[in-house]
């Protein structure tokens, strides 16, 4: 796939400033901007809420292998 040329990307710019005009292109781009951080802050937590709770899971599965461990073992006397 080629890249579009200086000329298209003018036409294309050109075609924006009509549509939206030039006092709306910063607001949009300001938005723009936003929303793409909150989307990157929104992704972070979330990685770290499964990191926490699969430690979580981690620890309970250690405890609980270390309670069995701790119990007597009770095999048949013969």
């Amino acid at each position: 796939m080629m890249m579009p040329s200086v000329q298209q990307l003018l036409i294309i710019l050109l075609i924006i400033v009509v549509l939206f005009g030039a006092k709306k292109i910063p607001d949009l781009a300001k938005g723009l901007g936003s929303g793409i951080k909150n989307f990157k802050k929104a992704v972070k937590e979330d990685e770290e809420e499964v990191a926490q709770n699969t430690k979580i899971e981690q620890d309970k599965t250690a405890a609980a292998t270390t309670q069995t461990d701790s119990k007597p073992n009770e095999t048949a006397k013969v």
